[in-house]
């Protein structure tokens, strides 16, 4: 039974260590302050954000698959000057809801959208979007759709009970990278408020 309960405590050790590692550590996240915090909600402020994306019109999840493929294509140097960018979190997709699912990763703020190279494919597009006063509530393991719409719900829910006005867009963000295990894993919905 000890051996058990050993080799069983070296593999959580293992987990962590691993998810410590390769997870969102050391990778660019936006900068933002935090207004205020309720449980898993936070009100914060964010600055102009720089997006490379594209449009997928499939089911949410094939969309997102599809969708991140293509924008790490580009930004592991399949572009036409062959440059490789650094990666970034979260990874950023419209609601489940939406027909067309629009994808997008965060640009290193030290990166100018006029000097990033040309995409080789016309999917690919590149914008700075404003997000200012925003809602966000944060929760855990996969960001499936029944989970976001979850979560949407809570927030709306949330946000009706103190009277604070918002977008009907949601956005979902993703932290880690896929290997990371369920329990670790960071996600967020945000939506702009008055």
């Amino acid at each position: 039974m000890f051996k058990i309960i050993s080799i069983i405590s070296i593999l959580i050790i293992c987990i962590v260590f691993i998810d410590r590692v390769y997870s969102a550590s050391g990778i660019y996240t936006p900068e933002y302050s935090v207004v205020s915090k309720t449980n898993n909600i936070e009100i914060r402020m964010y600055e102009k954000i720089k997006l490379i994306s594209t449009i997928e019109t499939q089911p949410y999840k094939q969309a997102t698959y599809s969708g991140f493929r293509t924008l790490a294509n580009y930004i592991f140097g399949n572009n036409k000057d062959n440059i490789e960018i650094p990666m970034t979190a979260p990874v950023i997709t419209s609601s489940p809801d939406e027909i067309k699912i629009e994808i997008s990763f965060v640009v290193n703020k030290k990166y100018d959208l006029e000097t990033l190279p040309e995409p080789n494919t016309k999917k690919i597009t590149f914008k700075e979007i404003e997000l200012g006063r925003v809602a966000v509530i944060s929760f855990g393991l996969w960001a499936t759709p029944k989970r976001i719409k979850n979560n949407i719900t809570k927030l709306e829910k949330y946000l009706l009970e103190n009277s604070i006005q918002h977008s009907s867009e949601f956005l979902v963000a993703q932290y880690n990278s896929p290997w990371v295990m369920p329990p670790f894993r960071k996600n967020e919905i945000l939506v702009s408020i008055d």
